[in-house]
């Protein structure tokens, strides 16, 4: 008769061993470097991120900022008061650029006045002839034309006699170059009597070339030469 006897392990002992049978150094090692380090990398790695994310939003920012100093601009507010203080014309200012049709007819409406105009003095003279050809191209039939005017109506032999002044009725653009201009001269003796009055129309020919150099820019600001002219007297 045999006899056989079963010892049974304590579950604590077989736990043991299943959990050293299982133990693995590098799965270990991962978790504690997780454990340790990982929170910080995330960190990191979340500060990394905003930080790009703040540096774009920046230079968003700083873009839009030049983009819009670029299209900022100026209109300036007009006001005319009389000598009460009280406002007669206000209005914002109109742009104009060097191709403005009404700076052309400005420059020569002046031009014409200091062409035909005599004065006794002879350095507000001289000035004067010295601006009507700064407007004049060079090698130009209106150089030949204004030469020989100059020569046979000498405005300072004139001004020992009579003066003349110059009052301009109308400037009409008549193409894109050409004007065609009416003006009044009244001569005068050097008492201040009025001795003629001449009515005169005449037809200009010009040609825009803004100035290169601060020189040029000081006498003809606008670049408009005087290519061709030529005028007559009016009789009514």
């Amino acid at each position: 008769m045999s006899l056989a006897i079963f010892v049974s392990k304590p579950k604590e002992i077989v736990s043991a061993r299943n959990d050293e049978s299982s133990y693995n150094p590098y799965l270990a090692a991962r978790r504690e470097w997780d454990e340790r380090y990982g929170d910080q990398i995330t960190r990191a790695r979340n500060w990394r991120t905003m930080a790009v994310l703040c540096a774009l939003i920046a230079l968003t920012l700083a873009g839009g900022l030049i983009w819009q100093s670029s299209r900022a601009r100026v209109v300036p507010f007009i006001a005319v008061l009389d000598s009460f203080g009280r406002p007669i014309v206000t209005g914002l200012g109109d742009q104009t650029s060097t191709t403005d049709e009404r700076l052309k007819k400005a420059t020569v409406l002046q031009w014409v006045e200091e062409l035909r105009s005599v004065t006794t003095d002879g350095i507000a003279q001289r000035k004067a002839i010295d601006r009507v050809y700064s407007h004049i191209a060079n090698n130009s039939p209106a150089m030949v034309f204004i030469s020989e005017f100059y020569r046979s109506n000498q405005p300072f032999e004139r001004a020992q006699s009579e003066t003349v002044s110059v009052d301009v009725r109308s400037v009409l653009p008549t193409s894109d170059r050409s004007f065609e201009v009416e003006w009044l001269e009244t001569s005068r003796d050097l008492y201040g009597a009025v001795k003629s009055t001449d009515h005169w129309k005449g037809t200009f020919t010009v040609a825009t070339n803004p100035p290169s150099d601060e020189r040029l820019a000081r006498i003809n600001p606008l670049g408009l030469y005087v290519v061709s002219a030529n005028w007559s007297r009016i009789f009514q």
